[in-house]
């Protein structure tokens, strides 16, 4: 798993040696990274202890902050990749918001409003479940979200292309933003296929305990199947840098999503030039005499 090469999964721009990403071609299933349940467990354990230290290096060196998007069709595994991976971490270092339907609050609002209040601090991992990147996938789908319920002007609304391509440009230039701030942006598209997503929403009827995760409106949106593929195809090849790449991760096997998720988010805390504490002398020799103080108490 160490020298797992997670670049396949990338996808960081449009420059001269970056790879267009096509939905059609990227797969939802590989080969299992473990042998069995027990190499699973043992390896997902070595995971979260790792992303533990490293995120508390980044709480320490307080400069830095990892913002993490998870984006993904109904019964992808969302939750379950979201709660395995960081089950772990400290919490003081977590930061964790789950993006619902805009309240009439948040409608009042520009699209980026409510994801700017969520941002973590420096020192710490922000996780966004679901994201601004909501609106242009859900409302690219469904127009009518903004030209009906978003009370943008007519004036703005009357060319959709020209909002697809605004948001597509204020979502770069926002990340651009972050990353020059020292938040770069670490973002997740877990792709599983029509067929088991067919499977886990069926399972989720069938399983009396997995039936407030059903959602009506999940069978209703699996008819627009295709136009959220196509949604995703152009959201991932706009806003894709190298700042801020997207994983495309196999979502079909979740132990294999765990896995990979856990192994990317190690390897780009990695990549922060965090500091690790230096000992000061004086400060050494002040605290081995409050040892002593404590001791004599």
């Amino acid at each position: 798993m160490k020298d797992l090469d997670t670049n396949r999964f990338r996808y960081d721009g449009h420059g001269s040696d970056a790879r267009p990403f096509d939905i059609r071609k990227a797969p939802t299933k590989v080969d299992d990274l473990y042998q069995n349940s027990d190499d699973y467990e043992k390896l997902l354990r070595q995971q979260v202890e790792e992303i533990d230290t490293l995120q508390t290096q980044l709480y320490v060196d307080n400069r830095y902050g990892l913002l993490t998007i998870f984006q993904a069709l109904d019964a992808a595994g969302k939750d379950g990749t979201i709660q395995h991976v960081f089950t772990g971490t400290n919490p003081l270092g977590l930061r964790v918001h789950s993006f619902k339907r805009p309240t009439e609050q948040e409608l009042e609002h520009d699209f980026l409003w409510r994801c700017w209040r969520e941002l973590p601090e420096r020192g710490t991992i922000g996780i966004f479940n679901r994201s601004y990147y909501e609106e242009v996938l859900v409302t690219k789908v469904h127009p009518n979200i903004v030209t009906q319920t978003q009370r943008l002007p007519e004036a703005v609304t009357k060319d959709m292309d020209k909002v697809w391509k605004q948001r597509y440009e204020a979502i770069r230039n926002m990340e651009k933003y972050l990353y020059q701030n020292g938040f770069p942006t670490v973002k997740f598209f877990l792709h599983v296929s029509k067929d088991e997503q067919a499977d886990r929403l069926i399972a989720r009827i069938e399983d009396i305990d997995k039936n407030w995760k059903f959602d009506e409106g999940d069978v209703t949106e699996r008819n627009f199947w295709h136009d959220y593929q196509q949604a995703y195809e152009d959201a991932i090849n706009e806003t894709a840098t190298d700042h801020a790449p997207w994983y495309v991760i196999p979502a079909d096997d979740k132990k294999n999503m765990r896995l990979l998720v856990g192994r990317i988010l190690i390897d780009e805390l990695k990549k922060l030039p965090i500091s690790k504490p230096k000992r000061d002398k004086e400060r050494f020799n002040e605290l081995q005499r409050l040892i002593e103080v404590i001791r004599a108490q």
